[in-house]
């Protein structure tokens, strides 16, 4: 009998292949400050919305919160080209964290 797997235990399976992406403090501090802001943020807009603010206003937030996403995008790249796949060339397995990054893109870039 052939199980079928799901997107999301794929990627579980997927996950369990490479290692773990271990990160020091410093990044995971900044990463999450940032995830924050990003947040409150998003409830800002929320409350512009319900307050019917005019649409304008709300473009222009939405705007700056998705050009923090793609700021906080980069952090997260840049940490995982410089710490994650340098890991993964020294344990070997570099293709497969290769690969796992292919497909985070595709789902990531338009």
């Amino acid at each position: 009998m052939i199980k079928r797997v799901s997107h999301s235990n794929q990627s579980q399976i997927n996950s369990s292949k490479i290692a773990p992406h271990i990160h020091n403090e410093e990044s995971l501090k900044q990463i999450i400050n940032r995830l924050s802001r990003i947040e409150g943020h998003v409830r800002g807009i929320k409350t512009m919305v319900r307050e019917n603010r005019p649409c304008p206003e709300v473009l222009n937030q939405i705007a700056a919160v998705k050009g923090a996403i793609s700021s906080l995008a980069k952090i997260v790249l840049e940490e995982h080209l410089e710490e994650c796949l340098i890991r993964a060339a020294d344990r070997g397995n570099l293709e497969l964290e290769i690969k796992e990054l292919k497909t985070a893109l595709d789902r990531f870039l338009p």
